[in-house]
């Protein structure tokens, strides 16, 4: 078995992968890539038992094979090369000797036989998503799910696939995000959680696609295929909450105000905010804003005052600045607003411009008891 293959297109691809692989395995042979030859065509994969991804490379070869070859010495010895062809032979002594333009490499290898396989999806249902609307979706809602180990569910991202539209729901209790498209839609109706690792996989390689991705799944798994990528995953098992049960439907005080400014000055007052609860205090009345925050234990305030619009009676109400944070960098509007009904509600943040058509995005923030 020997192939010769481009320094860096092999690393960038490897790269990617090896984002797939545990740092403590309990099965050694997953740290290894599997390199599956079959002439000029070079199968990738990685796997963590519970995602295996893999990729197709170009490689120059006439032979066939498969073998298991260590994925951290060989990705360490890949970053040092520049641009240049590596030219890969399997020995009989159960190396595989690597040879650039300055020397050669000696790498033990294991049999590829014992290398898990991939799950294969029987009678899967399908969809197919641009890549650009499904990195936003992950994007725009992956930091809001939880990190829970006793409550699962909650540690994915919520797909809801129907004939009128695509949506995506992550919620960790304390905040949600709804990201909705009637742009796209599914043949049939179809809900699984997926687990925020092989989301944030996908996410870091769709930003940079352009092709179109096709999903299949069933009760269990799912698998997506674009490029000459496939990324295959178990789902996490269980009943998503009802979230559309907790969103608020009668808001009447409407607040309206420019992004960027509203962020700057939560981060600027969230500084001298309780370490602990992180709490920033919003009182509005009439085209005011006010900004608070304060640390009673170290004698630590701030106030700022910001102009907005406003519809409404006069509010006074408590967030944890953390959250309303996240959730202002999360969105790429100019003017954001804030639907409040009572001060022990969650309000809604939504974004007033910056959406493509089709696009709806909802987050929810739960607000934090203010201790006058």
């Amino acid at each position: 078995m020997k192939f010769i293959v481009s320094s860096s297109y092999l690393q960038k691809q490897l790269q990617i992968l090896g984002g797939v692989i545990n740092n403590s395995n309990t099965l050694p042979i997953l740290d290894n890539f599997l390199f599956e030859l079959n002439q000029d065509k070079l199968k990738v994969s990685a796997s963590d038992l519970e995602t295996t991804m893999s990729a197709e490379l170009d490689v120059e070869s006439e032979s066939e094979g498969s073998i298991a070859v260590p994925a951290k010495l060989l990705l360490d010895t890949l970053k040092t090369f520049p641009e240049q062809p590596l030219t890969f032979v399997v020995e009989d002594n159960n190396t595989i000797e690597l040879s650039s333009s300055y020397g050669k490499y000696a790498l033990a290898y294991a049999s590829g036989e014992e290398f898990p396989n991939a799950v294969q999806l029987d009678e899967p249902s399908k969809t197919v998503v641009p890549a650009d609307v499904l990195a936003t979706a992950i994007s725009k809602t992956i930091f809001a799910s939880g990190n829970d180990d006793l409550r699962p569910v909650m540690s994915g991202v919520f797909f809801q696939f129907s004939t009128e539209g695509l949506t995506f729901v992550a919620t960790d209790a304390h905040k949600l995000v709804k990201y909705s498209r009637e742009d796209v839609a599914a043949e049939e109706t179809a809900e699984f959680i997926m687990p925020k690792k092989p989301l944030n996989l996908l996410k870091g390689i769709l930003a940079n696609s352009d092709s179109d991705v096709l999903i299949e799944y069933n009760e269990s798994n799912a698998k997506f295929t674009f490029d000459d990528t496939q990324l295959v995953c178990r789902l996490i098992d269980g009943k998503y909450p009802n979230y559309e049960a907790v969103i608020p439907k009668e808001n009447p005080n409407v607040l309206t105000i420019d992004r960027s400014q509203f962020l700057s000055s939560v981060k600027r007052v969230s500084i001298f905010s309780n370490k602990t609860t992180h709490q920033v205090k919003l009182k509005i009345a009439g085209a005011e804003l006010n900004i608070s925050a304060e640390d009673v234990d170290y004698s630590n305030k701030a106030e700022e005052r910001l102009t907005c619009d406003y519809q409404g009676d006069d509010m006074q109400i408590g967030f944890n600045s953390r959250f309303l944070t996240e959730m202002l960098n999360n969105l790429n509007a100019n003017d954001v607003q804030l639907e409040m009904s009572l001060p022990n509600r969650a309000g809604i943040l939504t974004p007033k411009d910056g959406l493509d058509d089709g696009e709806r995005v909802t987050m929810l923030v739960m607000p934090v008891m203010l201790n006058n």
